[in-house]
């Protein structure tokens, strides 16, 4: 039985995770779980059907409600708080698999924390290497843990990466739907609402993630996701629009050979083989695709124009700085923004190219170094972002 742990439980990946875990339950036990203080409902029956260990909650207040939920549990969980409750959890003894699921640069500090002590990490939380890659990587190798992601696009790369090494690789083929502005012209984009962005043609994602793929940021991040996790130049990575979300990536090798990994848009696919990885196992949960019923695949060039997030974070991703931190922080701080309807959608990426050329960037940066950079950079977006929403107000 393979015992795992959980960041961000109560969120679209944990959740699926544990659908999985729930399916498979003679193969798979829960340990430990970590989870925001916005569904603490959800977190308690997550709980009392699963039994793990340990908990982890982001306060004290929190802490105490959700104590008050586990009132019928003749044996409590261990339940901790806040940071240092994130790293208990990704560093929990009994854990082998850590699947980090939160979104965002919180992600990053516990990540760190189960590569050193050697776990291997599912990992969700693309912005742990867009920020930190060039030190998590090598540290990675150091210890000995296994990153094995579960972006659908990362999990087809290296699965059809398998046996092969670096050397090896012509190109990568890094597939993304398009998003739900695809079809849109620039001045429609420009006009977008909230519920327009979040209405993905493909996906059923967490809020944040879903404005990413409307703005292809997403895609951007991935591809210097990709850059650290399969050690390849970003010149090598070529970014497609492939609407029908079938081919989830390919690889293209030296002798002109082509190697993907297809399926239904379904991310239990990744996490099923992260958890269960390196074996195959058969899964009930995880949908078949049929490629009788399957049609038409078609693919096209991503418009950099349109979607200006895409070319920023390709022009950061073959430096070795904080460039990719920054452009991440004032990713999430802007975003964030637009979900709360203080600024527009195609301010999202103004805001971001203002900061990235307002920031004096760090080379080789340490992960004290990635922290500051990181706090500055929120700091600086949500400075040059006030006017912008006083006057969207």
């Amino acid at each position: 039985m393979k015992r795992i742990a959980i960041l961000g439980s109560t969120g679209s990946i944990g959740r699926q995770t544990l659908d999985i875990a729930r399916a498979q339950a003679s193969e798979l036990k829960v340990v430990a779980l970590a989870a925001g203080s916005k569904n603490l409902d959800l977190l308690a029956q997550q709980v009392i059907e699963f039994k793990p260990e340990l908990i982890c909650v982001p306060s004290v207040e929190a802490a105490k409600e959700l104590t008050g939920q586990l009132g019928c549990m003749q044996k409590l969980p261990e339940i901790v708080f806040g940071e240092d409750g994130l790293i208990a959890v990704a560093t929990h003894g009994a854990v082998e698999t850590l699947v980090t699921a939160v979104v965002g640069f919180l992600g990053l500090k516990p990540t760190a924390a189960a590569v050193r002590a050697g776990k291997t990490i599912a990992l969700a939380n693309k912005e742990t290497l867009v920020a930190a890659g060039s030190m998590i990587m090598p540290m990675a190798k150091q210890y000995g843990a296994n990153i094995v992601p579960v972006d659908s696009e990362h999990s087809a790369i290296f699965q059809s990466l398998s046996g092969y090494k670096t050397k090896d690789i012509k190109q990568i083929w890094l597939t993304g739907s398009g998003g739900p502005f695809r079809t849109w012209d620039k001045a429609k984009i420009a006009e977008a609402r909230i519920e327009d962005a979040l209405r993905h043609p493909n996906w059923a994602m967490g809020a944040k993630i879903t404005i990413d793929s409307a703005t292809l940021m997403n895609k951007g991040l991935e591809v210097i996701e990709a850059r650290w996790l399969f050690d390849i130049e970003p010149e090598r990575i070529r970014v497609i629009i492939h609407p029908q979300s079938i081919l989830h990536s390919a690889v293209e090798f030296v002798d002109n050979s082509v190697v993907g990994q297809m399926g239904l848009p379904d991310m239990r696919l990744p996490i099923h083989f992260a958890l269960f990885y390196p074996e195959r196992v058969s899964s009930t949960e995880v949908p078949a695709l049929d490629l009788i019923k399957l049609g038409s695949m078609t693919f096209e060039e991503p418009d950099y124009d349109r979607f200006p997030c895409l070319r920023m974070a390709k022009e950061v991703a073959s430096k070795e700085d904080t460039s990719a931190c920054v452009l991440n922080a004032a990713n999430e701080i802007a975003v964030d923004a637009f979900l709360k309807g203080h600024i527009k959608f195609m301010e999202i990426p103004e805001l971001i190219e203002r900061v990235l050329n307002k920031t004096n960037f760090v080379s080789k940066p340490n992960l004290e170094q990635i922290i500051e950079a990181d706090e500055r950079s929120r700091k600086t977006t949500s400075e040059l972002m006030l006017p912008i929403a006083q006057a969207t107000r």
